[in-house]
């Protein structure tokens, strides 16, 4: 059995896809706003892979549009759906 697949047999969701799905269901009504600290407990990720996948997300995500809001601290990301 590899080291990502669950006792069902089904291969866990990679960590971008697990981050893509969170973002796409909290934004579902709307625009969200977060800092990556925020919901890195919530996601299972640390805030540096979390931002990490962000700037890919950027580019690459169709169901979600993603923008980098501002910076206080932290990098604080804009998410809508596309």
């Amino acid at each position: 059995m590899s080291a990502t697949a669950t006792p069902s047999g089904e291969e866990e969701p990679s960590k971008e896809q697990r981050l893509k799905s969170f973002l796409a269901e909290k934004a579902a009504d709307g625009e969200m706003y977060f800092k990556s600290k925020f919901i890195a407990d919530e996601v299972g990720l640390s805030p540096k892979e979390i931002g990490a996948l962000m700037v890919k997300l950027k580019d690459s995500a169709s169901e979600i549009e993603v923008e980098k809001w501002s910076y206080t601290s932290a990098t604080t990301w804009r998410v809508e759906p596309a």
